[in-house]
């Protein structure tokens, strides 16, 4: 028979903190609230580093889109960026109007922009990189060479995983 709880302990414990000779385990944390965790600080630090440099959050990411993927239309940036159209319009004008970016017709339908970068918004973003580079390392600081590429690949898997479901 388990042993039982004191009468007079606290009823308003967490479960990160069991009552004293409680014979309930401390549950381990979800993973999606660490991963959730992970994102916000993560999104915090490059936050902070980016505006050093003149540049959100979006901008680096939608800049670092047109990069990966080239030409690319507002709904793609937008899609790709996680920001909402109407958020991917405020973002590209501002690119726009610093020069970081440039607009020109699609060629196969003229009622669509694309979108690419310019030597200005290269430049930016290598900045930009190293300073993301920062960051990461900060994050993987404890971390040798293997279980870095090791979490990369299966955070990777992880994206893959719920994009097909």
């Amino acid at each position: 028979m388990p042993p039982k709880t004191s009468a007079a302990a606290p009823r308003n414990r967490t479960a990160q903190q069991p009552a004293e000779g409680s014979v309930h385990a401390v549950s381990p944390m979800r993973l999606s609230y660490l991963i959730g965790q992970l994102d916000r600080i993560v999104s915090r630090r490059l936050s902070e580093t980016l505006a050093r440099h003149g540049l959100t959050l979006p901008q680096y990411t939608a800049l670092s889109v047109l990069r990966a993927r080239g030409r690319s239309s507002n709904a793609q940036i937008a899609e790709r960026s996680f920001i909402t159209p109407q958020a991917a319009n405020e973002v590209v004008k501002t690119m726009e109007a610093n020069g970081w970016v440039m607009r020109e017709a699609d060629p196969m339908n003229r009622r669509v922009v694309l979108l690419s970068l310019t030597k200005a918004g290269h430049a930016l973003l290598g900045e930009c990189d190293a300073a993301a580079d920062h960051v990461e390392g900060a994050m993987l600081d404890d971390m040798d060479a293997e279980t870095a590429q090791k979490l990369h690949a299966l955070l990777h898997a992880c994206v893959r995983n719920l994009r097909a479901a």
